[in-house]
């Protein structure tokens, strides 16, 4: 019996970015060598989190060449894994923050974490990087108030 090759769909039907979560040793150094490991190959990070506790600590990061880094990260013997994240634009004023937690909150979006993405020469616009429950109604929230949700190429 002859079978069909399995076809998945190719994208998203909404703009997002895939964050890289790497697990460390909280010891002396790990911050540096993970960063020497992804210091070649035009691998830029754009945006980082550490969380520590006593023994690990995860580090979350958007980088301008996702798969590339996951290449290095693997050469190196680093545990690592990805997830998409939402990134978002914050509106000009002082009151940025507040406006994209209200709007998700109307839409009854759980924020599980955020961080904010370093600002570089071709984005000067502060933006945030949001993991939800739910990335396809955030990202249809955030756009609908005229948010402007970045994807991936974008960075």
């Amino acid at each position: 019996m002859a079978t069909e090759p399995l076809q998945t769909a190719h994208g998203s039907e909404f703009p997002h970015c895939q964050q890289i979560s790497v697990f460390l040793e909280n010891r002396l150094g790990q911050l540096l060598r993970l960063s020497r490991v992804l210091d070649g190959d035009d691998i830029s990070i754009l945006a980082l989190s550490v969380e520590g506790s006593i023994d690990c600590a995860i580090v979350r990061l958007l980088v301008n060449a996702p798969d590339v880094a996951t290449e290095r990260l693997s050469d190196a013997g680093f545990a690592h894994s990805s997830t998409d994240v939402l990134v978002v634009e914050l509106p000009a004023g002082k009151r940025g923050i507040v406006q994209v937690c209200m709007a998700l909150i109307q839409g009854e979006i759980n924020i599980n974490y955020t961080y904010p993405i370093l600002a570089s020469r071709s984005h000067s616009e502060p933006r945030l990087a949001i993991q939800v429950d739910n990335l396809s109604a955030a990202a249809r929230v955030l756009i609908s108030k005229r948010f402007h949700v970045l994807d991936q190429s974008d960075l």
